[in-house]
């Protein structure tokens, strides 16, 4: 019985070894065919070869070209295919990229095929009329025009952009108007410069507020009274303070508007008014100055450009200077300010505005009314039985001034090393604007606070109070503009500027660039509402593209056709600053509108005829005489002479004859 148990575990033994033999085989034929499938699967790569990334926009326009771009290590050639046109990929330092262009389909279908015509990897976006990717920011200037609800319509425009970069899609009809908080929005507020100007908003609203209860705005609007001796007088000081504060826009609109609201209103100057003043000596100023926070944007926009042409010779901030004197549209607003400021005239919803400040007598101007101005939620009174000193403002606001032009200067000769070779203008041209602001903000904050507590102005718990209640006059304008700059990405994802630009892609006259860079730049900064944006698309294109036009026609490097070039230098800028005057969305007319007490779209209705009348004539008169040979100069004069001449044919006083006078001896009486 033994040997029988023994004889039968030799059968059994084998039986195991033979079944786990087999096993291992089967299990080796599925390990390699899993292996051969992984390899061989479409988008997966031959043994030896790097992984592939195949990436295309989110969204293509119907015949705007794109890029699509192939990233890897290939070990044979690979190609392209679009719109059933192969394209082979040539790959320098790992990377290839192939220009697409989608025609009549609603979706880009890329493949990606080696040799024999494996398929080795896909990708598919949706394509949308180009036209359509200028839909949103218009139909954010009509709904905020029309109906003056500009939170709304801003919403409104969010939402239907993000409906568009998912092709119009029903499905995503929803989503997109989930993702204008969730994506745009949120984009725009964890932008690290937009945060920076929400904080020095923020701040300036907090010191506004404690120098208007602790009597100092008051004090200087008693001072400034004295040497204002009417209407005219209180407008001219206007425009020669927003000319004095010329370091930065931002500053520019904030402080001005800030200081002579009061002063205005005493004068029964309108709001609206006041607003047009601030405005147009922001932006112009700023923009064309030499040592503004501008300037090294500029001058880093110009010489990326620069370096895209070959052979040529000369600095980006030569070119700059030389392109001062061809921005005709920034000198001219500004010296229309001081025309209309010293003739007392006025055309248009303007003088509407003013007919109703000087007949209110002081009475709250009917912008006032509209929900979306901030007058009411801005002005604080100056406590009662206080004594009312100018310094209590001055101080802070001299604080402010110097703190942020040295901050400047501090972060410009960071940026340079400390070289004592720096100049003054490379110096401010490389500062940190916001920075420098912020630290102006908040010192010129503290000061106030500390001037008041010494002074026994206000107790700490008024102090608090009235900063938390200036921090909170700005909420509604902080609230706009993160809906602006969330517009801004709507349109950036959209590639509104490359359907803008598309504009140009047929041949120029070299004579007819500096004009077309003109009203495409403004037309992109209206739709836009970012001059900065807009020159940060146009400058790299229209530079090279200038040159390239001037080269077409053997008018490259001669000196003769150089004022060509300068002056499409000088478009973009110009054009950029008069888009942003025109547009609601723009966050120059927006502060400018806030720091004045002024509704926004009352500020916009108001100020748009000024700005189209200042820019047409700029573009008629300046523009294209000057590319047909005048010189710069005269295009000058000769734009002054017929704005004067349209000014005193169109435009009328307010005031009746004898009530320049009168108004100014109540504003003094009222002041003291």
């Amino acid at each position: 019985m033994y040997a029988q148990r023994a004889s039968g575990v030799g059968p059994l033994v084998g039986s195991i070894s033979h079944d786990r033999r087999r096993c291992q085989r089967v299990l080796a034929g599925l390990l390699t065919a899993l292996l051969a499938l992984v390899l061989l699967w479409p988008g997966g790569l031959r043994a030896g070869e790097a992984e592939l990334e195949l990436s295309l926009p989110a969204l293509v326009l119907k015949g705007i070209p794109f890029e699509v771009k192939v990233s890897g290590t290939p070990a044979q050639p690979l190609w392209l295919v679009l719109d059933g046109e192969h394209h082979g990929l040539a790959f320098e330092e790992g990377e290839a990229v192939v220009e697409g262009v989608v025609t009549g389909a609603d979706h880009a279908t890329l493949t990606l095929t080696d040799a024999g015509g494996r398929v080795l990897a896909e990708a598919q976006s949706p394509a949308i009329a180009a036209w359509l990717s200028v839909l949103p920011a218009l139909l954010a200037i009509v709904l905020a025009l029309v109906f003056r609800q500009v939170i709304l319509a801003l919403f409104i425009a969010i939402c239907v952009g993000g409906w568009l970069g998912y092709g119009l899609a029903g499905d995503r009809l929803l989503t997109s108007v989930l993702d204008s908080v969730n994506l745009h929005v949120l984009s725009a507020a964890s932008d690290s410069e937009h945060m920076s100007v929400v904080l020095f908003c923020l701040l300036i609203g907090g010191m506004v507020g404690i120098i208007s209860r602790n009597g100092g705005t008051v004090g200087i609007a008693r001072h400034i009274t004295r040497f204002v001796r009417g209407r005219r007088s209180a407008q001219t000081t206007t425009g020669l303070l927003g000319t004095a504060i010329f370091f930065d826009d931002y500053a520019n609109a904030l402080i001005v508007g800030n200081t002579m609201r009061n002063i205005t209103d005493k004068l029964r100057i309108s709001r609206e008014k006041l607003a047009y003043i601030v405005d147009s000596t922001a932006a112009p100023v700023t923009a064309i100055l030499l040592v503004t926070t501008w300037i090294g944007f500029q001058v880093g926009l110009i010489d990326e450009a620069i370096r895209q042409i070959d052979g040529f010779e000369g600095s980006a901030y030569g070119v700059f200077l030389a392109a001062i004197g061809y921005s005709f549209y920034p000198i001219l607003a500004l010296l229309f300010v001081f025309m209309i400021s010293l003739s007392g005239r006025d055309f248009g919803p303007m003088l509407q505005a003013e007919i109703r400040a000087v007949q209110q007598h002081g009475e709250q101007d009917e912008a006032l009314t509209d929900r979306e101005a901030i007058a009411e939620e801005a002005s604080i009174d100056a406590k009662p039985g206080i004594p009312h000193r100018a310094l209590n403002a001055i101080i802070p606001m001299t604080v402010l001034v110097f703190t942020t032009l040295g901050g400047i200067w501090y972060t410009g000769m960071s940026e340079l090393g400390f070289s004592a070779e720096a100049g003054l203008r490379e110096v401010f041209g490389g500062g940190d604007s916001f920075t420098a602001m912020m630290w102006g903000f908040l010192l010129s904050t503290l000061v106030a606070l500390a001037m008041t507590r010494l002074q026994g102005l206000l107790s700490m718990d008024e102090t608090a109070h009235y900063w938390f209640e200036g921090v909170k006059s700005m909420l509604l304008p902080i609230t706009i503009l993160m809906m602006a700059w969330a517009l801004s990405s709507v349109n950036e994802s959209l590639h509104t500027s490359d359907y803008l630009v598309s504009v140009l892609s047929d041949s120029l006259s070299p004579e007819l660039i500096p004009v077309s860079v003109f009203l495409l730049s403004a037309f992109t900064a209206f739709a836009t509402g970012s001059s900065w944006g807009v020159m940060g698309i146009m400058m790299p294109l229209v530079v090279p593209l200038a040159w390239a036009v001037l080269q077409h026609h053997g008018l490259a490097g001669d000196p003769a056709a150089m004022h060509l070039f300068y002056a499409s230098v000088a478009a973009v800028l110009a054009g950029a600053v008069w888009g942003d005057h025109c547009s609601p969305l723009a966050e120059t007319t927006l502060l400018a509108a806030m720091a004045s007490g002024c509704g926004l779209v009352e500020h916009v209705r108001t100020q748009l005829p000024y700005a189209l009348f200042v820019g047409g004539i700029s573009t008629v008169c300046a523009i294209m005489p000057v590319a047909y040979g005048l010189p710069w100069w005269l295009g000058i004069a000769i734009s002054i002479a017929v704005m004067a001449l349209g000014l005193r044919l169109l435009g009328r006083r307010a005031e009746e004859p004898g009530e320049e006078a009168g108004v100014s001896v109540r504003a003094e009486a009222d002041a003291r």
